[in-house]
């Protein structure tokens, strides 16, 4: 009998062939709805290897009803919605996506950062509205990103290439990390500071730290307040490392300028969110990632990997380090 393998939402079927050739395969029927909590965990009594999204919570009840279940391929970069301790208790390799989504990420948010200074998605729908009757000298005006000091939360491979993008732009650049990265600061021009010292500083904010425990809600109102009144704020993080309400709030008071999001704390949002009613809000949902390059070869990367666990090979992108494969049965 093949190895059985379910996908959690519709993927090109040009991209899916290569596992339907050598394994049984089946996927959710929808690309943009959620597969349910009963079918997934039905789904995964039966299946080998799971193919999953970061909208799926593949947590202890789902793991622990995967009795044949080797491997989870995480179609993301991040993996808090996977319980790794259970999985590595129970055998299961867990793996992600990193590096070929980083310049692409890396892109979003420097796009993201100029279209909330520069007022790019306001200006846009002022035009539509036909608002626009006449020309005058401070029209839809914004704020300058060039040679300005660049805050980055969260050094890692997303970061580094997000400065180097803004060395382009002569920007000054500190960032914040748990641990400090020596190259990067020679071959970058980035400064090491501390948190604290980072926020006050800059007039652009940019997380992109993993959510752990230690980031969740990192960003509160406390913190908001600390920054500079013309500050602009971009998360192309977690949702959960902010407060949204200290956020909302602080944007109200006037205690930052801007923010740009493209995560949220529950995703996904509905339109009576709060923060998507402030005219210095620019929200998008969650593409960080998403080209079609880019989402091409992260499905194709779940897929080399799956198929290297089954076939008793080390997976290219392994997250439990301490992952050993069990028998069983």
């Amino acid at each position: 009998m093949k190895p059985y393998i379910y996908i959690t939402r519709k993927l090109p079927d040009a991209l899916v062939k290569p596992l339907q050739e050598k394994y049984d395969v089946k996927m959710w029927k929808h690309d943009d709805i959620p597969v349910p909590r009963d079918i997934l965990i039905e789904e995964v009594k039966k299946a080998d290897a799971l193919l999953s999204v970061l909208a799926d919570s593949i947590d202890e009840a789902v793991l622990t009803a995967g009795k044949n279940l080797k491997v989870v391929a995480n179609l993301a970069v991040g993996y808090n919605n996977i319980d790794l301790k259970t999985a590595s208790l129970k055998g299961i390799a867990i793996c992600n996506t990193p590096d070929v989504l980083t310049d692409t990420t890396a892109d979003l948010t420097f796009g993201l950062l100029m279209t909330t200074a520069r007022r790019i998605v306001e200006a846009a729908e002022y035009l539509k509205e036909g608002k626009w009757q006449s020309w005058n000298p401070f029209l839809l005006a914004g704020t300058d990103v060039h040679h300005k000091t660049l805050g980055i939360v969260g050094m890692g491979r997303i970061g580094e290439t997000v400065a180097k993008r803004a060395t382009g732009f002569d920007m000054d650049i500190l960032y914040y990390n748990r641990t400090r990265k020596p190259d990067a600061e020679k071959k970058l021009g980035v400064i090491y500071t501390s948190f604290d010292e980072l926020v006050k500083k800059a007039d652009f904010i940019v997380c992109l730290t993993p959510l752990t425990a230690e980031t969740k809600n990192m960003f509160t109102r406390e913190v908001f307040q600390k920054m500079k009144s013309s500050a602009i704020f971009i998360n192309v993080a977690r949702g959960a490392v902010v407060d949204e309400q200290a956020l909302h709030d602080a944007l109200v008071a006037g205690e930052i300028a801007g923010a740009g999001l493209d995560v949220f704390q529950v995703e996904p949002i509905t339109v009576d969110h709060p923060l998507l009613k402030l005219p210095n809000v620019v929200a998008l949902p969650h593409i960080g990632s998403s080209s079609t390059e880019t989402r091409t070869s992260m499905i194709e990367l779940c897929i080399e990997n799956i198929s290297s666990i089954l076939e008793g090979k080390e997976p290219k992108t392994l997250v439990n380090k301490d992952w050993r494969p069990l028998v069983k049965g």
